[in-house]
C-alpha cells in the first residue's frame, strides 16, 4: 500500500503545480508512482492463490475462479470504489487516509474523537505496510534467479543477501533525495506495464477458454466447490490489488483526470490481460502454476525481464517509502506524532522530503522480515492485513464525508459506504486467517503505534489543560503590569505558546527571573489547519492587545513544513514591522515528570515523556534562527 503518498510527488517534476504540465505526461508520472505497488502484484498474486486452493490449483476450475476473482476485484476495489467514488472525496485536491480524516472532522464542524481514531488506525496501518511492501516485492521479484535458465538454481542462496543489498542501498540513498532519478519512474512502469500486457498476450492463446474467466459465477462456483478454504483463497486474490488506496492519496500530485487515463488506459488492461495470459498457460501446462509469472517469460527475454521486474519493485518501494515521509509529515502537523526531524532534499519540490527516524526505523523492519519469513510466499501470508484494514477505515471515513460534507442523507451513506464495507470485511476476515501464518506482524506493529500515537495526543492534551490550569489570563497580566511596569528591553521578544489566551511560562519566567519586558511582545501560536495547505494571505492573523503585546497566529496545512521567519516576513503587509535579527524568539523548555494522579497509567506516563525528550527541537522544526532564541525551563508533573 502506499497510502498516504502525497510526498511521492517526487516523481514528477512540479508536484506543487500539478496544472503546469500537460495531462499526458501527469498521466505518465502517475504510472511511477500511483501503480507501482499494484504492478508487481502479478509477480505472486496468481501463484499464491493458486496454491491455496484445495487442489493447489491443478484442475480447470480452480485457474477459472481464481482468474474470476481478481477480475472483479480489480473492478469492484479498484475501479468502483478508489477511481470513481473516492477520487470524488478530496481534502483541497489532497487524499489519503489523514487528509480524509482531516476533511471529516472539517465537514463535521468539530473534532469527533471516533473519526480522530479512525485516523490514528489508518496512519499506523500504512507504516506496517510501508514495511511490508518493499520486503516483498524486491524479494518476489530477485526470486527469479532460482528459475533463471542456464544456472539451474545454482543463485538460489543469493536471493536473500541480494533483496536484502538492494533494500539497504534504497534506504541509504534516501537522503539525498530521488528527484534526479524520478524522471525516469513514470517511463519505466510503464515500460514494466506494457511488458506485462505483452506476457500476457503471448499466453492467452495457450487456451483462449480462460476469457470465459471473465464472468463472476466462476468465481462464485469456485469459492463454493472449496467451502471454507475459499474464504481463505480470498486472501491471497486481495495480493492483486494491494496498493489501490494509492490512487486516492496521490491525489493531489497528479489530479484525478491522469490517474483516471493512467488507469483504464494502461494499468488495468495490463494487469487484466497479464492474469488471463497467467491462467491460459496455467490451463495448458498446470505444472506452472508454481510460479506463473516467470514461467511465462520466453527464455530469450528472462534476463531482461528479471532486470525491469526488478526495477519495477525498486520503483514501487521507493513511493511507500517516501509516502511513509509523507504520512509522518501530516501526522505530526495534525498532532498525531510529536515533532520529528524532517528535512527537505530539494527547494523547488513539495514532495521531497527525508525523515532520517521514519527511514531508519522502515530499514531495520523490513530487514527483520527478511530475516524472519525467508521467501516472497511467507511474506505474502503477512502481506495483506494493513491494506484491507486501511482499506476498511477509508470506508468508514467516506461514510462521514456523504453525509456530513455531502448532504446526503444518512441511509443513503449508509448504503453507499455499507455496500464496499461488506466487500473490505470479508478481506479483512479473511486475512485475519493468516495471523498464525505471518498476518501477527503487522497487526502487532499497528497497534503499537496506535498506542503511540493515543499516548501522544492524551498526553499532550493533559499538558496543555494543566498549563492552562496553573496559568493567568494574558488580559489580567496585562492589568497587572500597568500597576507594576517592570523594566522595558529594547527590541521585540515573541513568545511561542500553543494557547495564546494564557500568558506563556516563557513570558512569565522572564518576568519573574529577569524582570524585563521589551517594548514590543509578540505572543505566537502556530495552528495546523484542516486543510492541506494555506494560501500566504490566510497565514497571518494579528490580534492587537494593548500596546505591549500583540498575538499573531501563523496557520499551515497539514502538508506544509512551518518556517516561522519566512512566516513573520508577511507581517510586515500588515503592519507589524520588525527586525527579525534583532528580535528574541523565548521557548518554554518543560521537563515532566510522571505522575500516578496524572490521567493515564504510569507506563503510559513514561511513554509521554520518552517521547517528549526525543521530539525534535523546536528550534529547528520550526527554522528559528539560532542566536536569536532564549529557553526557559520549568518542571511539570503529567
Amino acid at each position: 500500500m502506499s497510502e498516504p503518498t502525497p510526498s511521492a510527488a517526487e516523481a514528477h517534476s512540479d508536484a506543487s503545480h500539478p496544472k503546469a504540465e500537460g495531462f499526458w505526461a501527469l498521466a505518465l508520472g502517475s504510472v511511477g508512482v500511483v501503480f507501482g505497488d499494484i504492478g508487481t502484484s502479478p509477480l505472486y498474486a496468481m501463484r499464491e492463490a493458486l496454491a491455496h486452493s484445495r487442489s493447489g490449483g491443478t484442475d480447470e476450475l480452480a485457474v477459472f475462479g481464481v482468474v474470476s476473482l481478481v477480475t472483479w476485484a480489480l473492478i469492484l476495489i479498484v475501479t468502483l470504489k478508489y477511481v470513481i467514488f473516492l477520487l470524488q472525496a478530496d481534502n483541497k485536491g489532497e487524499g489519503g487516509t489523514l487528509a480524509l480524516m482531516a476533511l471529516a472532522q472539517r465537514s463535521l464542524g468539530r473534532r469527533s474523537a471516533l473519526v480522530f481514531f479512525l485516523g490514528m488506525v489508518g496512519a499506523a496501518l500504512f507504516y506496517s505496510d510501508g514495511i511490508i511492501t518493499p520486503a516483498l516485492s524486491v524479494l518476489s521479484a530477485v526470486e527469479g534467479l532460482k528459475v533463471a535458465p542456464g544456472v539451474g538454481g545454482a543463485l538460489s542462496p543469493f536471493v536473500l543477501p541480494i533483496s536484502a543489498g538492494i533494500l539497504i542501498a534504497l534506504f541509504m540513498v534516501q537522503s539525498k533525495g530521488t528527484a534526479s532519478v524520478a524522471r525516469y519512474f513514470g517511463p519505466i512502469t510503464a515500460l514494466w506495464f506494457i511488458t506485462l500486457a505483452g506476457l500476457g498476450v503471448l499466453h492467452i492463446f495457450d487456451d483462449p477458454r480462460i476469457l470465459m474467466g471473465l464472468s463472476p459465477h466462476y468465481g462464485v462456483l469456485f469459492l463454493l466447490d472449496n467451502g471454507f478454504l475459499g474464504f481463505v483463497i480470498l486472501g491471497s486474490v486481495f495480493l492483486a490489488v494491494t496498493g489501490a488506496e494509492a490512487l486516492y492519496a496521490d491525489m493531489g500530485h497528479f489530479g484525478k483526470g491522469p490517474i483516471r487515463a493512467a488507469w483504464a488506459g494502461l494499468v488495468f488492461p495490463a494487469l487484466l490481460l497479464n492474469y488471463l495470459g497467467q491462467g491460459a498457460m496455467v490451463l495448458d501446462n498446470p505444472d506452472a502454476r508454481l510460479n506463473p509469472f516467470f514461467a511465462m517469460i520466453p527464455e530469450a527475454a528472462f534476463w531482461p525481464v528479471l532486470i525491469l521486474a526488478t526495477a519495477a519493485t525498486v520503483i514501487a518501494s521507493q513511493a511507500v517509502i517516501t509516502g511513509a515521509f509523507s504520512v509522518t509529515q501530516q501526522a505530526v502537523q495534525l498532532g498525531l506524532l510529536p515533532r520529528i526531524d524532517i528535512r527537505r532534499t530539494s527547494e523547488t519540490l513539495a514532495g521531497q522530503i527525508y525523515v532520517p527516524q521514519v527511514n531508519m526505523l522502515l530499514l531495520v523492519g523490513v530487514l527483520a522480515l527478511l530475516a524472519m519469513f525467508q521467501n516472497s510466499s511467507n511474506l505474502a501470508a503477512a502481506y495483506g492485513i494493513a491494506v484491507t484494514g486501511s482499506m476498511f477505515v477509508d470506508t468508514l471515513l467516506f461514510f462521514v464525508i456523504i453525509g456530513a460534507l455531502w448532504k446526503r442523507p444518512w441511509w443513503q451513506a449508509a448504503l453507499a459506504a455499507g455496500a464496499f464495507g461488506i466487500i473490505d470485511l470479508v478481506f479483512v476476515s479473511s486475512n485475519l486467517l493468516k495471523v498464525p501464518q505471518g498476518a501477527w506482524f503487522p497487526l502487532v506493529m499497528g497497534g503499537c503505534l496506535v498506542i503511540v500515537m493515543w499516548t501522544w495526543t492524551r498526553g499532550a492534551q493533559i499538558l496543555t489543560d494543566k498549563t492552562r490550569r496553573d496559568s493567568i489570563q494574558l488580559t489580567e497580566l496585562t492589568e497587572i503590569l500597568k500597576a507594576r511596569a517592570p523594566h522595558r528591553a529594547p527590541g521585540t521578544a515573541i513568545f511561542l505558546t500553543s494557547d495564546p489566551d494564557v500568558a506563556p511560562v516563557a513570558l512569565m519566567h522572564n518576568l519573574k527571573h529577569n524582570k524585563v519586558l521589551h517594548e514590543k511582545n509578540v505572543i505566537l501560536t502556530v495552528r495546523t489547519t484542516e486543510t492541506p495547505r494555506v494560501k500566504d494571505e490566510d497565514r497571518i492573523k494579528i490580534e492587537p492587545v494593548n500596546e505591549d503585546f500583540k498575538k499573531v497566529v501563523v496557520a499551515y496545512g497539514f502538508m506544509e513544513s512551518p518556517n516561522l521567519p519566512k512566516a513573520l516576513g508577511l507581517c510586515r503587509k500588515l503592519g507589524l514591522k520588525f527586525d527579525i535579527m534583532a528580535t528574541s524568539f523565548f521557548l518554554g523548555r518543560r521537563s515532566v515528570v510522571p505522575s500516578a494522579q496524572s490521567g493515564m497509567p504510569l507506563w503510559q506516563d513514561r511513554l509521554f515523556i520518552y517521547l517528549m525528550r526525543n521530539a525534535a527541537n523546536p528550534t529547528d522544526f520550526f527554522k528559528i534562527p539560532p542566536g536569536r532564541v532564549v529557553e526557559l525551563g520549568t518542571q511539570v508533573t503529567v
